[in-house]
């Protein structure tokens, strides 16, 4: 695994409040939250970008939607709806080179985000 800041969460070296977990994902509060609720995400296997995910990361992909989408329904707002967001590259708006899916909710979502 590689020494990102979403590696170091992932051995614990960094604490998170984790609000998700099993074998292949985990997820936690993003510390600057763009929403009242505002979950990143991750793979506990490292993929850099999107751009970095091969055909046999497919299953592990679906993971994190499904992660993400079971978050929602457990915390009671999936029915009022949320986004989920993958920034790929600087210019995609992504910080930390450890694939991630950001699942925002709490209020309503503008597009163009606002």
């Amino acid at each position: 695994m590689g020494d990102t800041l979403f590696a170091k969460i992932i051995r614990r070296e960094i604490p998170a409040d984790i609000v998700y977990e099993d074998e292949d994902v985990l997820a936690f509060r993003d510390i600057h939250p763009q929403a009242p609720v505002h979950v990143l995400f991750i793979p506990r296997q490292p993929i850099a970008t999107l751009n970095d995910a091969a055909p046999g990361d497919a299953v592990l992909l679906g993971k994190l939607l499904l992660a993400a989408a079971d978050y929602a329904k457990r915390e009671g707002f999936a029915e009022g709806g949320y986004r989920t967001v993958i920034n790929c590259n600087e210019h995609g708006g992504q910080t930390v080179f450890h694939l991630h899916v950001h699942l925002l909710a709490g209020r309503p979502m503008l597009w163009p985000p606002g």
